[in-house]
C-alpha cells in the first residue's frame, strides 16, 4: 500500500467518524431511584428532624431540589404508569388503575431507550401492580414489566442478612444493581430503575427503638394525625423504613463514583406517592401526592439550587427522551413537557413561567366499595393551592365503613370494623387505608372527642369540591370551597381544571362512557361490600 492510499484511507475513517453519533460512553448514564409511598417533607433535606437521608441530601445539596413535585396519582400503580408514558392515569385506560392489565399500546420510554442503545434493567418494584402476559392468549398484553428487564436475583440470606426491621423486603437492591453494572452493562449506557418496595406497609411496629430514635425527635406531626405515641411510634417506624431506601441508594452513589461513572450518570431520586397514613396515600391532598424529587447531573445541570415551579410525573418521560436524544416514536401521545431548560438553567426559584400548576387524580386504588367501584377525584395544584373534584362524593373516600365476612357474604363485619371488645379487626372496614397502628388508634378511639376530629379527616364523606391555601395550611385542614375572599381563585382553578381535563380527553368529563374505570377488571384480591344506603 503506497503513502497516498494510506492517506485516502485514514481521512475516510476520519470522515465517517466525524459523522457517527458520539461514542456511547459520552451518552449519560441514568440510574432513576424511586421509594414506595413517601411524602415530600421526608427527607432530611426538607427538614424532617426525625429520618436521616443522606443520599437523597448529596442529590438535593449538588443538584437541584424541585420543591413542588407531583405524582400522577396519590396511588402506586397509576402513577407509575404516569412516570413511564409521560400521560396521566386517566388516559392510560386499564393501564392506568391500580392491578388492571397493562396493554402493549401504552409503550414505556423505557423501550425507546433500549432501542437507542441503552442497557436498560431494574431491581425491586418496577411498574406494578398491573397484570402483564402470562401466556399467548393474552394477545393485547405486555409481556415484560414497563420498568424494563428485572435484575432481582440476588436477596439477603442467614449472616448476611443486616436490615433495619423485619418489614424491610429481602431484596439486596445494591447488589443487583452492580450486578447489573459489572455483568449486563457493557459498553452502553444505562438506565436503571431502582424501585425499593420501602417505605410501603408492613413495618416491624417499634422498630425504630433498635435504630436508636425516640419519640421526641418528631418535632411536628402532621396536623391530620393525632400527636399521640402511638402515632409518632408508627411514624418512626415509617422513617426507619425510608432510610433502609436511602442506604442503598447511597451505596450506588459509592459504587459509581468508585468506577469514575458518577458524574456521568444523571441521578433523579423521587417517590411515587405519599406516605400510607390515613388521610396521605390514597388521597389528593398534600401528603398523598406531593413528594420528594431532585436531579443530579454536574456536567450539565448547574446544581446547588431549589426549583420551585409545579412538576409533574407525566414531564420525566420526554425530558428524559430529549435528555438522550431519542425520539418518541413509537409512544402515544405525551401530556408532560420537557423540563430540561430548568435543569439547564442557572436559576433559581420559579423559573419557567409555563409550569405555573400540576394536575394529578385517581380512581381505584384498594378493593374498597360496593361492585369495586373507585373514589374518582382530580386536583390541580398551582402554586399555593390545591383544588380537589371529587367526582363521586356520596361515597366513602376511605372505603366503605362495613364490609361482608371474606367467608361468608351473607353476613358482615362489625361497623368500622370493631368487634365487641371495640378493638379494630384485620382488613374490615375502610380499606383504602393501610392497616396500621395509626388506623387502628383512630377507629378504635373515635367516640374520643380528641380523636373524633381526625376519624373524620381520614373517613368521613366529604364535599365536591375542595380549595386549601397549602402555603398557610399544608396538612388541608380548612376547606376554602364557597368562601368569597378566595372567590376567584376558585373560579379560576376549576375552570383551569376542567380546560385541562378536555385537553386530555377524560373519560370522567367528555365520555362517553363516563364511568369506564369501575368496569375495567382487577387482577388483585377483591373484597364484597353491602350495597349503599343511597342506592337502596
Amino acid at each position: 500500500m503506497n503513502r497516498c492510499t494510506i492517506i485516502y484511507a485514514i481521512s475516510v475513517v476520519f470522515l465517517l467518524s466525524c459523522t457517527q453519533k458520539p461514542s456511547e460512553q459520552n451518552r449519560p448514564n441514568i440510574l432513576f431511584a424511586i421509594s414506595d409511598d413517601q411524602s415530600f417533607q421526608h427527607t432530611s433535606f426538607a427538614g424532617c428532624n426525625f429520618v436521616n437521608t443522606p443520599a437523597f441530601d448529596k442529590i438535593a445539596n449538588e443538584g437541584i431540589y424541585f420543591s413542588n413535585c407531583y405524582a400522577g396519582s396519590p396511588g402506586c400503580a397509576p402513577s407509575r404508569s404516569s412516570i413511564v408514558t409521560g400521560r396521566y392515569p386517566w388516559q392510560n385506560e386499564q393501564s392506568g388503575q391500580h392491578a388492571s392489565s397493562w396493554m402493549k399500546k401504552h409503550v414505556p420510554f423505557i423501550d425507546l431507550l433500549e432501542n437507542n442503545g441503552y442497557a436498560t434493567g431494574r431491581t425491586g418494584k418496577g411498574v406494578s401492580p398491573f397484570r402483564y402476559s402470562q401466556s399467548e392468549k393474552d394477545s393485547l398484553w405486555r409481556k415484560g414489566n414497563a420498568a424494563g428487564n428485572t435484575y432481582s436475583d440476588i436477596s439477603y440470606v442467614n449472616e448476611q442478612d443486616e436490615r433495619f426491621a423485619q418489614g424491610i423486603k429481602n431484596l439486596n437492591y445494591f447488589e443487583n444493581f452492580k450486578y447489573f453494572v459489572d455483568n449486563i452493562k457493557g459498553s452502553k449506557p444505562f438506565f436503571f430503575w431502582y424501585g425499593a418496595s420501602e417505605p410501603h406497609r408492613r413495618y416491624e411496629k417499634d422498630s425504630w427503638k433498635r435504630m436508636g430514635k425516640k419519640l421526641d425527635d418528631i418535632k411536628q406531626v402532621p396536623g391530620f394525625l393525632p400527636d399521640t405515641d402511638e402515632i409518632r411510634g408508627d411514624l418512626l417506624d415509617y422513617a426507619v423504613e425510608i432510610e433502609w431506601f436511602d442506604l442503598h441508594l447511597q451505596r450506588m452513589l459509592d459504587y459509581l463514583e468508585s468506577i469514575g461513572e458518577l458524574d456521568n450518570t444523571i441521578v433523579i431520586v423521587t417517590s411515587d406517592n405519599g406516605m400510607p397514613f390515613p388521610r396521605a396515600k390514597a388521597n389528593c391532598f398534600e401528603y398523598g401526592v406531593h413528594v420528594p424529587f431532585a436531579v443530579r447531573y454536574p456536567k450539565e445541570f448547574p446544581g446547588k439550587r431549589i426549583v420551585d415551579d409545579p412538576i409533574s410525573f407525566t414531564d420525566f418521560a420526554p425530558t428524559i427522551l430529549e435528555l438522550t436524544g431519542t425520539s418518541t416514536e413509537g409512544m402515544l401521545p405525551i401530556s408532560g413537557k420537557s423540563i430540561l431548560n430548568i435543569l439547564r438553567s442557572k436559576k433559581q426559584g420559579n423559573v419557567d413561567e409555563t409550569k405555573s400548576f400540576a394536575l394529578a387524580g385517581r380512581e381505584r386504588h384498594s378493593s374498597s366499595r360496593y361492585l369495586n367501584w373507585g373514589y374518582p377525584q382530580r386536583m390541580i395544584r398551582s402554586k399555593d393551592f390545591i383544588y380537589i373534584w371529587n367526582l363521586r362524593s356520596e361515597r366513602w373516600p376511605a372505603g366503605a365503613p362495613q364490609r361482608f365476612h371474606p367467608n361468608d357474604s351473607t353476613s358482615s363485619y362489625p361497623i368500622y370494623g370493631l368487634n365487641e371488645e371495640g378493638k379494630y379487626m384485620e382488613g374490615g372496614a375502610f380499606t383504602d387505608i393501610d392497616d396500621c397502628p395509626s388506623k387502628r388508634y383512630i377507629i378504635e378511639n373515635h367516640t374520643n372527642p380528641e380523636v373524633s376530629f381526625f376519624f373524620e379527616l381520614a373517613h368521613g364523606k366529604r364535599p365536591e369540591f375542595e380549595l386549601y391555601n397549602v402555603k398557610d395550611d399544608p396538612f388541608c385542614l380548612n376547606n376554602l370551597t364557597g368562601n368569597k375572599d378566595y372567590g376567584s381563585i376558585e373560579t379560576y382553578l376549576k375552570e383551569k381544571l376542567t380546560e385541562n381535563l378536555k385537553l386530555t380527553h377524560d373519560p370522567r368529563v367528555v365520555g362517553p362512557d363516563k364511568e369506564i374505570f369501575d368496569s375495567y377488571k382487577r387482577y388483585s384480591k377483591l373484597r364484597k361490600f353491602p350495597k349503599p344506603v343511597y342506592l337502596e
